[in-house]
């Protein structure tokens, strides 16, 4: 009888592999059911253990409204339910923020913090991790990943509300601002302006300037935080807005800390901030007691960018109120009856001897001697009444930008002083 001898090449056992393949993978796949099913046996204990943790290490969750911690932990036992089901077939489960997060409310997003979710996430799988503990490596690896896995959708939740967050605020802003420039004002804009986190207190001041090829709102924040100031920012076009309010509570932390110099005035402000806009004017309006009043500043600011190319060399920025006489002469009435009110009235009613001295100075070229023969007085009593005449209403005659200012303020109130009154029309 002739016996078949084997081929070494093709040993026989190596002709059918899967054979000896499959009690292991039944084996594999019969642990795995197990461990589901002992999984989803203690997953009520692992909840209650998780929510008594969170209890005991955590003194913001202590803290929280009864409502509150409910759905906080509603969101652990979620995350455990859900590690069940990824466990189960981790293909099923593409979205985990959604099967994780969306057990709680959408107002617990603005309640708790990512670093506060964080806490939780790292609370509950220490938990997790702690009763299974030598019962398997695979159901350790994969804590490990699904952990991971649920901390980026954390952070993906959160960075989604921060961006929407942001557009909304940014939207609101612009509708503040707005409100501010046209002088359309109601009942709701200080809700606005307190939703927006506004941090200004006392008087408010409005800068316009030119928008520049690339604006970086963030840097204009921080350094109004370092200069102690709050601002909202509104871009129109070309024109470029700030509403500027000193800082109520500056922060003292990171990089944007402040000191405790003394508050800087509106202007310095302003001098400070001027690199962030485009080329061109830069106005700064008059300062007004709250941000519900800052349209009074926003019409100055807005007239004086209007005519700040008349002033040939106007200083970057500059205060509306040196561009009241090109305001005025292009018919705005704010500049008009400031400068009535400023000037030629305060002059009139302290001395009229006072009113005459300067508009025989100014229409005598300034000329000392000249106004001396004109009024039959010395030329130190001359010098005198201008002196007094500063003091009065702030501006010094002798210099030529502010003797423009003067003179328009006579003109403007000899004008108003002899304007016959309206007559009111009387309704049919």
């Amino acid at each position: 009888m002739t016996r078949l001898i084997p081929c070494p090449r093709h040993p026989r056992r190596a002709a059918h592999p899967e054979r000896e393949r499959g009690p292991t993978l039944s084996a594999a796949k019969n642990s795995k059911q197990e461990t589901l099913a002992w999984l989803r046996r203690i997953s009520g204990e692992l909840a209650t253990v998780t929510i008594k943790r969170l209890e005991d290490t955590l003194p913001w969750y202590a803290d929280m409204p009864p409502g509150r911690r409910s759905a906080v932990g509603l969101v652990a036992q979620a995350g455990i339910s859900s590690f069940i089901s990824w466990f189960d077939d981790p293909r099923s489960t593409p979205w985990i923020a959604a099967d994780v997060f969306g057990a709680a409310p959408r107002e617990l997003l603005r309640s708790v913090s990512l670093q506060q979710t964080l806490q939780l996430i790292r609370v509950t799988v220490e938990v997790v991790e702690e009763r299974v503990a030598g019962r398997d490596n695979h159901l350790r690896e994969a804590i490990l990943l699904y952990s991971r896995e649920i901390a980026f959708a954390a952070a993906d939740v959160y960075a989604r509300a921060a961006e929407a967050r942001g557009l909304w605020d940014a939207r609101l802003e612009a509708l503040v601002v707005d409100s501010i420039l046209t002088g359309e004002t109601d009942d709701e804009l200080p809700s606005r302006i307190a939703a927006l986190g506004w941090h200004g207190h006392g008087e408010v001041a409005v800068l316009v300037g030119t928008t520049p090829a690339q604006l970086d709102v963030d840097h204009v924040r921080r350094a109004a935080r370092h200069m102690q100031a709050d601002v909202l920012i509104g871009v129109q076009g070309n024109r470029l807005v700030l509403v500027i309010g000193r800082s109520e509570s500056p922060n003292g932390d990171g990089d944007d800390a402040v000191g405790t110099a003394p508050a800087l005035s509106f202007l310095e402000i302003a001098s400070q901030l001027e690199p962030s806009f485009g080329d061109g004017h830069l106005v700064l309006g008059h300062a007004v007691p709250t941000l519900v009043d800052a349209s009074q500043s926003a019409r100055a600011a807005l007239a004086g960018f209007a005519v700040a190319r008349s002033w040939r060399h106007a200083p970057r920025p500059v205060l509306a109120d040196d561009l009241l006489p090109e305001r005025a002469l292009a018919g705005d009435p704010l500049a008009r009856r400031t400068l009535i009110e400023r000037v030629y009235r305060p002059l009139k009613d302290h001395s009229t001897e006072l009113a005459t001295t300067l508009w025989c100075y100014l229409d005598n070229g300034r000329s000392l001697e000249a106004t001396a023969r004109e009024l039959f007085v010395h030329p130190n009593t001359v010098r005198y009444r201008l002196k007094r005449v500063s003091e009065v209403i702030g501006w010094d005659a002798t210099g030529a930008r502010e003797a423009l200012i003067l003179q328009s303020a006579l003109i403007l109130g000899s004008i108003a002083e002899h304007e016959p009154p309206r007559k009111r029309r009387v309704a049919p």
